[in-house]
């Protein structure tokens, strides 16, 4: 369990000077967009090859660590094998192997497998935008692409504001459960051993001081506001104010290039 804990890394900012973390947040949300939608739309070995191939470009110039990227993976890959599954076993195809009423096709196969490749790689994507990007430089920028919807009397402030706060806690919250179950093991408390129904009530006991100390942290964090004099977005300025510049255009430039390749070549391989 502690080292299921550890390989969160959602939500983390890895400091660094490339030229990933120098884009513009506004940049790097759209260029995030982008390529989601690229990996939605991409069918076949070439298009996702593409797809790869432009993540592998990003981490290299961000200079993310490769055990950053695996760490990351470790935390989700038993959701990743289950999909995979899943839709190896109900694709439709002509039977390769069969037991009993369990029948895996080859179509079933690389369905399974482009559905675990594209899951990898849109986890991987959204990882090195909160790796690159400060939870305060994030939030700025999806405030800035929201504000037209502040219009239609949509809280944008107050959106960007709850997912910024909820961002920077979830270090947080995992260094407090850590320090929960640590203290509880200490007092003779067993999380390992067991079948999953043992251990899901063993952790029962970690829940209630979790919850406890996160309604703690969150009536501090309101207080601490308040007598700040925080009143939402009204005359609220910045002292970083975000400027588009010639590097921004150029990423975004390649990730439309990307997204257009990956759906001529989905089209072809169709």
């Amino acid at each position: 369990m502690d080292a299921v804990l550890k390989d969160i890394t959602l939500g983390q900012f890895i400091p660094g000077d490339t030229v990933v973390h120098r884009l513009d947040p506004r940049t790097k949300l759209l260029l995030t967009v982008v390529y989601i939608v690229a990996l939605f739309s991409a069918a076949g070995g070439l298009s996702y090859l593409l797809a790869t191939m432009a993540a592998a470009a990003c981490f290299l110039l961000s200079r993310v660590s490769f055990g950053a990227i695996l760490r990351s993976m470790k935390a989700v890959v038993v959701i990743i094998i289950v999909t995979a599954l899943l839709n190896m076993l109900f694709t439709k195809g002509e039977p390769i192997f069969r037991l009993w009423f369990i029948s895996v096709s080859r179509e079933g196969i690389i369905t399974a497998f482009f559905m675990a490749l594209r899951l990898t790689l849109l986890i991987t994507g959204t990882f090195l935008l909160t790796y690159t990007t400060s939870p305060i430089a994030l939030m700025d920028g999806l405030e800035t692409l929201l504000s037209p919807l502040k219009k239609l009397k949509f809280p944008v402030h107050e959106l960007a504001m709850m997912m910024s706060i909820a961002l920077r806690f979830i270090p947080t919250l995992i260094e407090e459960t850590e320090k929960i179950m640590n203290a509880q093991k200490a007092r003779g408390a067993d999380f390992e051993s067991g079948g999953l129904v043992r251990r899901a009530k063993a952790m029962l006991p970690l829940l209630v001081p979790l919850f406890v100390s996160a309604f703690r942290r969150a009536d501090e964090l309101a207080v601490a506001m308040e007598s700040r004099c925080y009143h939402g977005d009204e005359g609220r300025t910045r002292m970083k104010v975000l400027h588009m510049q010639r590097r921004d255009w150029l990423a975004l430039l390649f990730g439309l290039i990307v997204m257009a390749g990956v759906i001529v070549l989905a089209r072809v391989s169709l």
